[in-house]
């Protein structure tokens, strides 16, 4: 019987906070109750802001929880070529586009349009991309990116609702995992997203879908910030001919202000709780895990 695989997987650019600490957490839960595997993967992708020394104080956050977790640990960072690869693919198959527009060139194009009222949004709150570059003939393409103009790798959404179909994914009700429901996939909600940068062959949607399909990943167990943007890893999924996890998106720990806990809150930083005396025990109190 093969096991069910469960991932922690945060990124190094800040500390972690009692919100990683609860997802952490479960997730080894999860693992422990149903025999499962546990790993670990660093997603360090944006190179500016991960360093060393964050990915080091990750490792000493979660050995004090007493966290275990299957080796090696797989570091995005160290597989952009594979991610290439699938861009490539997604190059070739004309479902992306480069996109050139800055956010200055967004704004103002949205301001011009006449429809700025009314312009839609993604499930995020942000404007979704006017797509003008989609009408750029390919020659003009190539002589920007020649010319070494910015740009980033957009999906086509329309060119990838063509190639897919009626998508869904299962998702379970609570963190006990013992029942599911299918939730239809709405990945046009987000627009023509951004896939890959210039100087970085991928995003947080291609890599996370690449690295569960290699990982063997069964359960995604994470926040429900990223409930929606599951949509565009299902179409990813169906477009690279991955396989689609089951999904469990957890409860968010709140700050003091009851919005979502973020890096930036020092007072919920596991570090600061445990120079302030807190043991493993009072974050599990902490975030209403059992003891």
């Amino acid at each position: 019987m093969t096991l069910l695989t469960f991932r922690f997987a945060p990124s190094p650019n800040g500390a972690l906070h009692l919100g990683h600490a609860y997802s952490a957490l479960l997730n080894q839960k999860l693992a422990r109750t149903t025999g499962g595997r546990l790993l670990l993967r660093i997603e360090d992708i944006d190179t500016a802001r991960c360093t060393p020394e964050l990915e080091a104080g990750i490792f000493q956050d979660l050995e004090w929880l007493g966290m275990e977790w299957e080796t090696p640990v797989r570091r995005q960072s160290e597989h952009f070529a594979d991610y290439a690869a699938l861009l490539d693919r997604l190059v070739g198959e004309e479902l992306v586009y480069p996109a050139f527009m800055s956010r200055g060139e967004i704004r103002a194009f949205i301001a011009d349009s006449g429809k700025a009222a009314d312009w839609p949004h993604d499930p995020d709150g942000a404007a979704l991309y006017p797509g003008a570059d989609k009408a750029l003939p390919v020659r003009e393409r190539k002589r920007r990116i020649a010319e070494g103009a910015p740009f980033s790798w957009r999906l086509d959404m329309e060119a990838a609702a063509r190639a897919g179909q009626r998508l869904c994914w299962m998702e379970f009700t609570d963190e006990t995992l013992t029942s599911v429901r299918e939730v239809e996939a709405r990945p046009q909600d987000w627009g023509d997203v951004v896939i890959a940068r210039r100087d970085v062959p991928t995003s947080y949607h291609l890599a996370v879908v690449a690295d569960d399909a290699v990982q063997g990943v069964s359960h995604v167990v994470r926040g429900l910030d990223l409930y929606h943007a599951t949509g565009v890893q299902r179409l990813l999924q169906e477009l690279l001919g991955l396989p689609a996890p089951r999904h469990f998106h957890h409860r968010l720990i709140l700050g003091p202000d009851g919005r979502k806990l973020s890096k930036s809150f020092s007072d919920t930083g596991l570090s600061a709780l445990r120079e302030a005396g807190a043991t493993p025990d009072d974050v599990r109190r902490m975030v209403g895990l059992e003891l």
